[in-house]
């Protein structure tokens, strides 16, 4: 269950990245609200998550699948490039998210 826990926490984090970029600045009331709340789910539910799992997995996993995530919204809501060293260099990550799980 701390996995999936992670996980989300991971898509919260990718929610409050891309909340940031609507906020300008944090002046927009709404868009500040969702972020700030999307931050505060994502840090509780890596929270819930080191319950059981190892700080520096946990800590990894969340901030790998943030990454990747942010990568994608980027490029889906964006149209940020697509540069094959930039996916490559995403997929890296992702390589090193399945070795983290794969070695716990």
């Amino acid at each position: 269950m701390s996995w999936i826990i992670l996980f989300f926490a991971g898509l919260f984090e990718v929610g409050w990245a891309v909340g940031l970029k609507y906020t300008d600045g944090f002046s927009r009331p709404l868009p500040t609200a969702l972020t700030v709340g999307a931050m505060l789910i994502s840090l509780g539910l890596l929270g819930l998550a080191m319950k059981d799992l190892p700080l520096g997995t946990a800590y990894a996993i969340w901030t790998g699948v943030g990454a990747v995530g942010t990568v994608i919204a980027g490029v889906v809501l964006f149209g940020e490039s697509m540069a094959l060293l930039r996916l490559l260099s995403v997929g890296l990550i992702v390589g090193g998210l399945v070795g983290l799980k794969l070695s716990h």
